[in-house]
């Protein structure tokens, strides 16, 4: 029998490619679940998709999602999935508001990402801006920042709005937030957990630092184009090189 090949983790991030990549940023776009943040701790994502999903009604939910979309686990592809299909129908506006109040309910339950703090105070220590960008609602962004007495670092909170088309990768709240502060996007960083923040800095001419914390991420951005220098493990590894 011949033995197994070893498995090789890929390659990321060294502390040479994330001084070069950091050393001329002066503003940072964050996503905030993954990054800052593990939002659906506590209030699974899951279970808010299957509620979605029932609160539709066994008629509706047969109209207008398909079987496979019907059994996700991701309540924001599950809504962007059904305002494609029904752009104008009232009932986008009264699920993005249940969903709003979820990611509220979640807000309490949240678990900070590893090192996130740290990484924050030290940008701001060295005068880097710092503002949100992200899919879940700006209220729940809001609500998390103040509930950790990160406010203070944000002044610029983006997320979601009611033109479902216009969440990541549609670059809509990094163009929102690079206005705010009047940033030059090549003095930009979006710093993400997903392949729509990828691609969302892409269209925004945004450098992009990806945070995978297990392999499938890892895989995920590179599948996705994403350089195995853009791509970290821990926040750990951006923070020595802040300090």
């Amino acid at each position: 029998m011949t033995p197994d090949a070893p498995t090789t983790e890929p390659d990321t991030a060294s502390a040479e490619d994330l001084r070069k990549l950091m050393s001329s940023v002066r503003y940072v776009l964050w996503d905030l679940d993954g990054p800052i943040c593990q939002l659906f701790a506590g209030h699974s994502a899951a279970k808010i998709a299957k509620e979605l999903v029932d609160s539709l009604g066994p008629h509706e939910q047969f109209k207008v999602l398909p079987t496979e979309e019907r059994l996700s686990k991701d309540p924001h592809g599950m809504l962007v999935a059904i305002s494609q299909r029904h752009p104008d129908s009232d009932q986008i506006v009264k699920l993005e508001e249940w969903l709003t109040r979820e990611e509220l309910k979640a807000v309490d339950s949240a678990v900070a990402t590893p090192h996130a703090g740290d990484v924050i105070q030290a940008w701001a220590d060295s005068g880097v801006r710092l503002a949100i960008s992200t899919n879940n609602s700006a209220r729940a962004a809001a609500a998390y920042l103040a509930a950790e007495g990160l406010d203070g670092f944000f002044p610029h909170v983006y997320g979601r709005t009611r033109d479902l088309h216009l969440m990541k990768p549609h670059p809509y709240s990094l163009m929102l937030a690079l206005r705010a502060m009047g940033a030059d996007p090549s003095e930009a960083l979006m710093l993400g957990d997903a392949t729509t923040d990828y691609d969302a800095a892409q269209a925004a001419d945004v450098p992009f630092l990806g945070y995978a914390h297990n392999l499938p991420r890892v895989r995920a951005f590179l599948r996705a184009g994403v350089e195995p220098s853009r791509i970290v493990r821990s926040l750990e590894e951006v923070w020595d090189v802040l300090k």
